[in-house]
C-alpha cells in the first residue's frame, strides 16, 4: 500500500489541531506573499519549499534559515525556486512556508511508523548526530500511558542531557511526557497516519517546540 505525504504545513496543522505545540507555519504562494507573511510572524524567519513531491527539502535547495528582512526573503525564494526547478524540473510546487527561526534547546525527535504485526510504534530519542550515528532511541507501541512515556525518556543513554549535565539546564520534562502523550493520541485518532516525524523538537526548561514535521497517510 503506497502513502501519500502531507504538506509540512498541514502536518503541523494536524499537530497543533491534536494540542501539540508546532512553530506558526504560513503558506505563502508567490515571492510577495512570503515578505508580507515574514514581515507579520516577524524576523529572523525560514522559508522553505511546499511540495507533496519534494520530501527531502534541504537536499533539493529549497530551505533558507535567518533571513533577516523582507528583501533576504524575496532573495531566497528565488533562490529556492531556482534550484528546485533545477534539480525537481517536474515537481508541483505549491510555494514556500514561513516560519519564525525558533530559539535553540536541546534536540530531540519524535516519530511513529507502522509495523505490520504491532500497528503504530512510537519512537523517541535524542536529535542531530546522536540519531544519525548513535541510534540513541527508544520505542514503544501505541497507544502509550504517562508511564510508558517516563519509560521512553529514561531508556535513552543520553537521559542525562536532558536531565541538566554539567552546568546545564533540565529540560522540562513533564512537557515532554505531555508531547509523547499527545503524539500518541494523535496517532490513535488518525488511523491512516502511515508515517510521522517530529524532527527536531526543542526542549527548554519551560516547554516544548515542534520546529519541523513530516507525515503519511495510506494512499485512498
Amino acid at each position: 500500500m503506497g502513502v501519500e505525504y502531507l504538506t509540512e504545513v498541514e502536518a503541523k496543522e494536524l499537530a497543533g489541531q491534536a494540542g501539540i505545540p508546532v512553530v506558526e507555519t504560513v503558506l505563502a504562494h508567490n515571492r510577495e506573499d512570503a515578505q508580507t507573511v515574514a514581515d507579520r510572524l516577524g524576523y529572523p524567519v525560514v522559508i522553505k519549499i511546499v511540495s507533496r513531491e519534494i520530501v527531502h527539502k534541504s537536499d533539493a535547495g529549497g530551505v533558507k534559515l535567518n533571513l533577516e528582512t523582507a528583501a533576504q526573503v524575496g532573495t531566497a525564494y528565488d533562490d529556492i525556486m531556482a534550484a528546485v526547478a533545477d534539480r525537481n524540473p517536474d515537481a508541483e510546487i505549491l510555494g514556500v512556508s514561513v516560519q519564525q527561526m525558533a530559539r535553540p534547546g536541546v534536540e530531540v525527535i519524535i516519530g511513529m511508523s507502522k509495523d505490520a504485526d504491532f500497528g503504530p510504534v512510537l519512537m523517541f530519542g535524542l536529535g542531530g548526530i546522536f540519531v544519525e550515528v548513535l541510534k540513541d532511541v527508544s520505542f514503544r507501541i501505541a497507544p502509550i500511558a504517562r508511564h510508558d512515556a517516563k519509560e521512553m525518556i529514561n531508556e535513552i543513554s543520553g537521559v542525562a542531557l536532558l536531565q541538566g549535565y554539567r552546568g546545564t539546564e533540565p529540560v522540562d520534562l513533564t512537557a515532554l511526557e505531555n508531547l509523547l502523550l499527545k503524539v500518541s493520541g494523535l496517532v490513535e485518532s488518525n488511523p491512516d497516519l502511515e508515517v510521522m516525524d517530529l524532527n527536531p523538537v526543542f526542549l527548554y526548561r519551560d516547554g516544548a517546540m515542534v520546529v519541523d514535521a513530516r507525515m503519511a497517510v495510506a494512499a485512498r
